[in-house]
């Protein structure tokens, strides 16, 4: 008999989409879900040397743990495998093609021991990974252990973008602008790659799901993505979210606990700019399906 045949698979919740879209509060959320055990970034292991960014003692023990259940792979640690296999400009580097090659096994491999590492240690059914990038998506679904959840979280790019840039002083004008433009390449590459990704991914295992439709109704959005994954866990308290033992994300993480912000989000700044660079593709994101819906109205 295969030996493959013979180990448990492993469920894997992978948040899809552009940075700054909300992916951390919702992998916290799903985190305090019975059952589940939310990872952060762990497309950083290899860079962090398995490091939490934030936390104390009691998140580094469970990485260590974990790092003890999974074996070194040469040639892996540090940036190189992140910009060859994961970011969304990989696909436009033809330099880099050779090396994507030479290193996708290894990749694969030490992917896969992390995530059944992770739900070992944590002895979790689901592990939620928010690391956000497409390429990454692709690359987690062909591992022969895993079942790929993808829930595909998108964002007001208005939002995305300002986001990005709220480390500048408003003064910095010139820096501002530059971001804006760097930031709108990277976020059409990234959208077309996701929307690929999403559509060719098995359609009961995937979900796009609006930051801002969480925000307006985390319960009803929180139920409908564990109405896919099969989980009958209940809900958490959304105004008291631990935070748990991620291993990268945002600020957020610095807490012990967090709460969901509830209700419709302010109108996103005014950025012509962003809007018509990105509004092409938003006939294309209303297409998708499944797709998670409010239940309510707003208050």
């Amino acid at each position: 008999m295969n030996r493959r045949s013979t180990v448990e698979r492993r469920k894997l919740v992978y948040e899809m989409g552009a940075g700054h879209s909300g992916s951390t509060i919702l992998g916290i959320t799903l985190g305090n879900c019975d059952g589940f055990f939310y990872a952060g970034e762990p497309e950083e292991w290899p860079m962090t040397a398995s490091r939490p960014r934030w936390g104390a003692s009691d998140r580094q023990k469970f990485w260590d743990a974990v790092k003890d259940r999974v074996h070194d792979v040469d040639g892996l640690f540090g940036g190189r495998a992140n910009r060859c296999l994961e970011r969304s400009s990989a696909i436009l580097r033809a330099d880099l093609w050779s090396e994507r090659r030479r290193l996708r096994p290894s990749y694969r491999r030490l992917a896969e021991e992390l995530v059944r590492a992770v739900a070992d240690v944590a002895q979790a059914r689901y592990v939620v990974d928010t690391s956000h990038f497409p390429l990454r998506a692709t690359e987690l679904r062909e591992l022969p252990g895993i079942d790929l959840y993808l829930i595909y979280l998108v964002r007001d790019p208005r939002d995305v973008v300002a986001s990005n840039t709220r480390e500048f002083s408003p003064h910095e004008v010139a820096e501002i602008r530059w971001r804006r433009l760097t930031m709108n390449a990277n976020l059409w590459i990234t959208q077309l790659l996701a929307i690929r990704t999403f559509l060719s991914h098995p359609g009961d295992r995937r979900m796009l799901v609006r930051h801002e439709d969480f925000l307006a109704d985390p319960a009803g959005i929180t139920r409908q993505i564990l109405g896919l994954l099969g989980s009958d866990s209940e809900l958490p308290d959304f105004r008291a979210l631990a935070v748990g033992a991620p291993l990268e994300g945002n600020q957020l993480l610095r807490t012990d606990s967090v709460a969901v912000r509830t209700g419709r989000p302010a109108p996103p700044p005014r950025d012509p700019t962003t809007w018509l660079a990105q509004q092409i593709w938003e006939p294309a994101l209303a297409r998708l399906t499944p797709a998670a819906a409010i239940e309510r109205s707003p208050r």
